[in-house]
């Protein structure tokens, strides 16, 4: 009977929650196409919104993401540091050489050349 009972709540308030969206909108004239356009000051869009960007875009996110990723870890580490000592100082001297690591590689590929 419990069950039941639940079952009743759920499909009133599933249905009052499906009415409370259509009403409004069973109201309201469909916007035209300029309306429902990206927008771009007035004019039409010379390219469709989903193109690709270039590719050196993505090696750049790439380093962009790996910074980000060592002040988030760094941040924590400065409270464990007071705790643990030089423990910490080496664990975050192998973290910075190993991204180091990466910056080289990426420099040597010639990542921070914009061309």
């Amino acid at each position: 009977m419990e069950l039941f009972a639940l079952l009743i709540i759920l499909i009133l308030a599933l249905g009052a929650g499906l009415l409370m969206q259509w009403l409004p909108m069973r109201h309201q004239p469909r916007p035209s196409w300029s309306q429902r356009a990206p927008f771009l000051g007035g004019g039409t869009p010379d390219s469709h919104a989903w193109n690709r960007y270039h590719v050196r875009y993505y090696s750049m996110t790439l380093l962009l993401i790996a910074f980000e990723m060592e002040m988030m870890f760094m941040y924590p580490w400065a409270v464990v540091f007071v705790e643990k000592g030089m423990k910490a100082m080496m664990e975050m001297g192998m973290f910075l050489a190993i991204l180091s690591v990466g910056i080289i590689y990426a420099w040597r590929e010639g990542v921070f050349k914009w061309q």
